[in-house]
């Protein structure tokens, strides 16, 4: 059985991420969706409401799990029998950072492969940092974000200006 994992903050998950979770479903048995703890940022979504959003933005994809981790990518991969690791790339700024790490996931496993899928034309510019920033300035996000999403995103931006 062939198990890959795609990685991210996902905080908050994107009509992009979703379709990159889509796309790298179709090459693997099984994907693992791994929702990870990001000590360096200040996430608005707990890692549980993350999982709880992944999975209802997901539920039409037969062959995923999304599942919380803490700590090395490629010990979470070798405890979940994966082989390889789904990177989505958006621009050359985001090659830079993921080939940097690709190669140390390879230096500390050689047995799991990185494998790179540009993200969708009409998704290159999305990121989850930007579908906050719309959104607290008064924007529309509805176009950015899977439906179950929508709402609370806009429930957490309220309580923000609280």
């Amino acid at each position: 059985m062939s198990i890959a994992i795609y990685p991210g903050s996902f905080d908050p998950v994107t009509i992009g991420h979703v379709d990159i979770i889509r796309r790298a479903s179709k090459l693997f048995d099984k994907l693992i969706v791994a929702v990870l703890v990001n000590m360096e940022k200040r996430p608005w979504f707990t890692i549980e409401e993350r999982i709880d959003l992944l999975r209802k933005s997901t539920e039409d994809i037969g062959n995923i799990e999304v599942a919380g981790f803490d700590g090395l990518l490629v010990d979470f991969a070798r405890q979940q029998n994966a082989r390889a690791i789904v990177k989505g790339l958006r621009a050359v700024s985001d090659f830079e950072y993921e080939f940097q790490m690709a190669l140390t996931n390879n230096k500390l496993d050689p047995e799991i492969e990185t494998l790179f899928l540009t993200a969708s034309a009409e998704n290159m510019y999305l990121s989850s940092s930007i579908v906050k920033q719309v959104g607290l300035l008064g924007g529309e996000i509805a176009p950015f974000v899977p439906a179950p999403v929508h709402d609370e995103i806009l429930s957490r931006i309220k309580q923000r200006r609280s």
